[in-house]
């Protein structure tokens, strides 16, 4: 079995980042609550979310201004799909009472119930989304 250094890599570096933010900063580690405090305007929460949040977006540049070819790829659907399933991901994130990230990663390290469930439900509906996709042909 060949073993995908980068991926196991990446996945070492969330757990520790995880496990970094929980230690020093009490929070956990889930975008969507990062941003939603951002666009709250909270005092004293700003500042470590803008910087969160500018590491990410500064990790993603600086990955594709050295490594370009990570991000190489066709994407065969259409923007206006993309772009709909990107905003029925933010209401899920509303409604499932946070992301992937924090309920996968950070929810599931804690064994919190409520985070085992949302992240079951993710994976089955992302599944059923697949099957639908490019068996039924019914979701573009």
């Amino acid at each position: 079995m060949a073993v995908d250094l980068n991926a196991l890599f990446g996945g070492a570096l969330i757990g520790i980042a995880a496990s970094l933010m929980l230690l020093f900063n009490g929070r956990v580690t889930g975008i969507s609550g990062i941003v939603s405090g951002l666009l709250s305007f909270r005092k004293g929460e700003i500042a470590w979310r803008f910087a969160f949040l500018a590491g990410l977006l500064g990790g993603g540049l600086a990955l594709w201004y050295f490594h370009p070819a990570v991000f190489a790829g066709n994407l065969s659907t259409e923007l206006w799909s993309v772009c709909l399933a990107g905003i029925l991901v933010g209401f899920g994130t509303v409604l499932g009472g946070g992301c992937t990230s924090g309920h996968g990663v950070c929810g599931i390290s804690r064994l919190s119930i409520r985070s085992i469930v949302a992240t079951v439900v993710f994976i089955v509906f992302g599944v059923m989304a697949v099957f639908l996709s490019r068996t039924l042909g019914i979701l573009p």
